[in-house]
């Protein structure tokens, strides 16, 4: 049976939900990350995706990473950068940003405002990779990105 409380959770500023844990971005530290925290907003086995809030104070970023499962991004609060493969784009508020499979990716909040995202995944998904040593030489070898990534 569904738990009633879960069926309404109200959300309240600054961008936290009832009934809706604020939990550290990753389970551990494994990958390099500053200053983002995730909170699940949905995560029913009947959906077959998640639907997650991330949120990273002015200055902070997500872990450069790619994986096999894609993304769908809605930038909700603040602005900031995103790398898509090898190309940076700027994004903000109710912007839309698909990832694909595969696709080196990672997002900046702006100096001075954080940045949060609503993200849709599969629920059932594999784990991310980081880049090498030689990705990072390629992608520092991109002006744009060796900015980005500094």
């Amino acid at each position: 049976m569904t738990n009633p409380e879960t069926l309404l959770r109200r959300f309240h500023t600054p961008f936290r939900w009832d009934n809706v844990e604020r939990r550290p971005y990753k389970d551990d530290d494994s990958a390099p990350f500053k200053a983002i925290a995730r909170q699940v907003l949905f995560a029913e086995p009947e959906l077959g995706c998640e639907l997650r809030y991330f949120e990273m104070d002015a200055g902070g970023h997500s872990t450069l990473e790619r994986h096999e499962h894609v993304h769908a991004v809605m930038i909700l609060r603040g602005s900031g950068h995103c790398l898509l493969g090898e190309n940076v784009r700027a994004v903000q508020q109710f912007d839309l940003v698909s990832i694909p499979a595969w696709t080196w990716h990672q997002f900046r909040a702006t100096a001075g405002t954080p940045l949060g995202f609503l993200c849709m995944v599969n629920t059932s998904r594999d784990r991310p990779q980081l880049p090498d040593a030689a990705t990072l030489a390629h992608l520092r070898t991109i002006p744009d990105v060796a900015a980005f990534l500094d």
